[in-house]
């Protein structure tokens, strides 16, 4: 028998990168998935996408997560469609970096409606359900730049924003028979961080390697990295790992 045969996986931002990464995992793994992204476009060809190469059941929604009453429509829509959530993955996701001189509040302002308040927003919705289930998983993606990354000021606040949450969520929702982690990736070679390399006039496979050289490992991540740690969290195997940031960087944990 498969992980995660008869349980339902929700992953949003689940169109592309990581998100989809882990919504192919679970999938592998005998799971129902349903996706979420803002783009209706995107996430419908990337369900189509998951279903026709893994077999699985796949749901897909459009949802703005840093909107209260998308999100609790949402909920409602996966719960009469699936019958229950086991596992919610926070990957919804968003860059606006600039130097803070530069920022506006805008840019500032929609890092954190998506980052931090799309997480809360979800997390609200799904575990009064896995309350009354008195079981559920829910992984948060934090990351590196949770340390402090120049240019990233709002970013980094968020993605430090959601540790704390993470933990505490844990500390409330562990009662319940509720898991709360998070990972914080390091450099991941994703659609995200090519732009990236682009928008700064370096060759993406270039950047790559600059990148990897401070890695300890050698190499930079790919985003089954973060999808095989999802799992792991989301598995009977870490029943009893609770409130935990996990760095998945190549290395230790340190400032860069």
């Amino acid at each position: 028998m498969k992980r995660f045969e008869e349980q339902v996986v929700l992953v949003t931002g689940g169109a592309r990168g990581i998100g989809y990464a882990i919504a192919e995992k679970f999938a592998r793994e005998g799971a129902s998935v349903v996706l979420s992204d803002v783009d209706g476009a995107t996430v419908g060809e990337a369900a189509t996408q998951l279903a026709a190469t893994t077999g699985a059941r796949v749901g897909h929604f459009v949802c703005d997560v840093g909107d209260e009453a998308q999100v609790e429509q949402f909920i409602a829509d996966v719960l009469a469609s699936f019958g229950h959530i086991d596992v919610l993955v926070n990957n919804a996701g968003v860059t606006r970096d600039n130097l803070l001189f530069k920022m506006s509040a805008e840019d500032w302002d929609m890092v954190m409606h998506v980052h931090l308040r799309g997480t809360f927003l979800c997390t609200r919705a799904v575990q009064r359900h896995m309350v009354e289930r008195r079981r559920g998983k829910i992984v948060n993606l934090s990351s590196t730049s949770a340390l402090g990354n120049r240019g990233q000021a709002n970013y980094s606040t968020a993605k430090a924003g959601l540790q704390a949450f993470t933990r505490t969520a844990a500390i409330e929702l562990g009662p319940y028979n509720i898991n709360v982690n998070a990972i914080a990736p390091g450099f991941i070679d994703t659609e995200m961080t090519r732009k990236t390399a682009m928008r700064r006039g370096i060759d993406p496979e270039e950047y790559k390697a600059m990148r990897a050289k401070s890695i300890p490992l050698g190499r930079v991540g790919q985003p089954a990295d973060i999808a095989n740690v999802a799992a792991f969290l989301c598995s009977e195997d870490a029943s009893f790992v609770s409130g935990q940031i996990i760095y998945v960087k190549g290395g230790p944990e340190t400032l860069r």
